[in-house]
This record gives structure tokens, sequence and C-alpha cells, in this order.
């Protein structure tokens, strides 16, 4: 059981702690840049997404419905 409570989200003073790592190992100057970057990111990520799944609905339109009476 304990096994499981390891794999959990970390709590506040993990994160102050990885905060604190990046801010010493990275710089106060590059953190923005990769905030920029990360957002970029996912916005593109998010746009990929909504472009296949219009196209799925689209291609699901276009096929012809079957009638099962001979």
């Amino acid at each position: 059981m304990n096994a499981i409570l390891l794999l959990g989200m970390p709590g506040m003073g993990e994160w102050v702690i990885i905060g604190l790592f990046v801010l010493i190992f990275f710089g106060a100057r590059k953190i923005p840049e990769f905030a920029k970057g990360l957002g970029k990111g996912i916005r593109e990520f998010k746009d990929a997404v909504k472009d296949v799944k219009k196209e799925v609905d689209d291609a699901g339109k276009e096929i012809p419905k079957i009638d099962d009476k001979p």
C-alpha cells in the first residue's frame, strides 16, 4: 500500500524543492522562455488534436449509411 502512495502527486514541500532546483539550475532569465515554449507546445498540441478530431468527424459523415433491408 505504501508503494501506491509513493506514486502520487508531490506535496507542497516537494514543489518548493523542485522550484528552487529549477531556479538555481536554469536561472531566473531562462524560466520565462521555458514557460513560453511550453505554452506554445501545449497550444500546438491542442490545435493538432482538434484538427485530427475534425478530420475523423468529417470522414465519418462522408461514409454512406447501409440499409439493412435487401
